[in-house]
């Protein structure tokens, strides 16, 4: 084949080349956000903790070591307290206004999605559910398959 005829029969390939990339481009949905607000580390809260850190997003995992009583003040909060494998302990405040309360029991092993906030008796893990607002990620807790946000 002449590479007159060759390039007659080809013309159409680099002109879809091109077409492709500018969709690809400009038609694509955009990729969401990264949160690089967040931290996922094995002992991350214990870090947190020793750095009097608040406001960090974190995701970390335990088991329920001892299930408190609501805090039935403004918004509902489940809360229960969560012992890492590092042996550091952390409560986490789940709002049961915005999600579903999880059926928590201790010995329960879970994976927790939250902002982290410094006190005294460990910390306190927070906004483990969606943000009603849509402004952020938000948080949720992993129970088995379920997640609850």
């Amino acid at each position: 084949m002449s590479t007159k005829r060759y390039l007659a029969r080809n013309r159409l390939l680099p002109f879809l080349i091109v077409l492709g990339l500018f969709v690809y481009q400009y038609y694509l949905p955009d990729e969401q956000p990264v949160d690089h607000d967040i931290t996922v580390a094995g002992n991350i809260v214990q870090q947190a903790y020793a750095a009097h850190r608040s406001g960090q997003w974190l995701e970390t995992s335990g088991h329920v070591g001892r299930v408190l009583s609501d805090d039935n003040e403004g918004a509902r909060h489940q809360r229960f307290i969560l012992e890492l494998d590092d042996g550091h302990t952390v409560m986490v405040a789940h709002n049961i206004d915005l999600a579903e309360r999880i059926p928590v029991h201790k010995g329960l092993a879970l994976a927790v999605r939250g902002r982290y906030e410094w006190n005294d008796r460990g910390g306190v893990i927070h906004w483990t559910h969606h943000d009603p607002d849509g402004r952020m990620q938000g948080g949720w807790v992993m129970l088995g398959n379920v997640r609850y946000q």
